[in-house]
């Protein structure tokens, strides 16, 4: 059985010590200082290594390389040569260590033909990491081969003390060190590059995501008040039509017809204000859309939409096959493409039409839909260019659905609108 100790921090809880924060704050400065100027710490560090190398000179010159050296009476001009040829060309190890361990090469073969034996020439090893560092493993290889050429002259021009092969044996693990070094600070390095580059485009995926979802919310808002408000307004303008003509000659209609106008514009009205309080909840905390703020009409609304589409004066008859199980999300696309095709039907269809509405309710969530009317066959010019059809497709095409809108085929008359769900899928 797992056990969890409380007393135990979490790792993301834990919180580095003052020493490591110190440390890690230090050396990112040191780091960014390092790429703003670069010439200061290279010349830092030469002047270090130059000066070590003197150090280095002065000992050898009082007798302190007996020991080392093969030949004690080397020029002490030559012995200075020799340390600042080992020494200067540090300065672009980092810009061109290939060129810089060239230039030291013949200085390390001079080194070990007159038997100095400076102990500068080890620098050559930091050529060797920054060759590892920075440059591919075919130029590493030939760069092991120049560093250990002045080890195996040295061996063959003072004798075997020691061996050639523990000199040629300690040069090359010396090497294979420096490299190691460098290939290890390297890996450390991609890794560090490819996880910046990867926090880089997370960060740049999220605000693309975003964006995107920022659109979606303006499309469906868009559907949503292009929904409510073409509908009421045209049921609106009929019902004031209607009203006009009736005033002359049956007051009491016309005051009927006004009761409805007051009835949808106060519906309209209340949709519109729950759309709006979600909007100003959105804006002001983040949080998602409450559900019972959303103006999603159900499948139990449509009568009351179709009892508003008839008082408008657009008599309507409804069929419908199966039973009606279907989430709420099926039930607000039903809603919305019927809505709009009587929608439609109210501005372009003209006097004495009708419409027809026939469901079809399958299992699993499948359910065909089919609006006709009997009016003009085509809506006029220009109505193509809202947001009626295009957002029908839209909310059909979020559960895989199809849909078709057209003139009905002739003889008949009128305008056709054919929607099908197919199953859910299962999760």
């Amino acid at each position: 059985m797992d056990h969890v100790d409380a007393a135990r921090p979490a790792p993301e809880d834990r919180v580095a010590e003052p020493l490591t924060e110190y440390i890690q704050r230090f050396t990112r400065r040191v780091r960014d200082f390092d790429r703003r100027r670069p010439l200061v710490w290279d010349l830092h560090l030469t002047g270090f290594w130059l000066t070590a190398a003197l150090i280095d000179l002065s000992a050898y010159l009082n007798g302190g390389r007996r020991y080392v050296a093969h030949d004690l009476d080397v020029p002490s001009g030559l012995l200075l040569a020799l340390s600042l040829g080992f020494t200067v060309p540090l300065l672009w190890r980092r810009s061109h260590p290939a060129a810089v361990l060239l230039t030291m090469t013949p200085v390390a073969l001079l080194n070990a033909w007159s038997g100095a034996i400076l102990q500068a020439a080890m620098l050559q090893l930091l050529v060797v990491f920054h060759i590892a560092l920075r440059l591919s493993l075919r130029t590493l290889s030939w760069a092991a081969l120049l560093v250990l050429t002045p080890v195996a002259v040295s061996a063959i021009r003072y004798g075997d003390q020691p061996t050639w092969e523990q000199q040629i044996g300690a040069q090359l693990m010396s090497v294979a060190v420096a490299a190691l070094i460098g290939f290890t600070v390297r890996t450390r390095r991609n890794y560090t590059d490819a996880l910046e580059d990867r926090a880089h485009r997370l960060e740049t995926e999220r605000h693309q995501q975003v964006r995107l979802a920022a659109a979606a919310e303006r499309a469906r808002i868009a559907r949503e008040m292009h929904d409510i408000i073409g509908h009421n307004l045209s049921v609106i303008t009929g019902l004031a039509d209607g009203g006009r003509y009736a005033a002359a000659k049956s007051p009491d209609r016309a005051a009927q017809a006004l009761d409805a106008i007051s009835t949808t514009s106060r519906q309209a009205l209340g949709e519109l204000r729950r759309l709006l309080d979600v909007l100003r909840d959105d804006a002001q905390d983040g949080t998602p859309t409450a559900p019972e703020l959303a103006p999603q009409p159900a499948l139990t609304d449509l009568d009351r939409l179709l009892d508003g589409v008839r008082r408008a004066g657009l008599p309507v008859r409804k069929t419908v096959k199966g039973e009606p199980t279907l989430p709420e999300g099926r039930q607000l696309t039903l809603y919305r493409v019927i809505q709009e095709a009587l929608t439609n039907t109210l501005k372009h269809a003209g006097p004495d039409a009708t419409a027809d509405i026939d469901l079809s309710y399958g299992a699993g969530g499948a359910v065909t839909l089919t609006v006709t009317d009997t009016g003009r066959a085509a809506p006029p010019p220009g109505h193509t260019g809202g947001r009626g059809l295009p957002g029908m497709r839209e909310r059909t095409s979020l559960y895989g659905g199809t849909l078709e809108a057209g003139p009905r085929p002739a003889p008949e008359r009128g305008w056709r609108v054919h929607l099908h769900l197919p199953e859910e899928s299962p999760q």
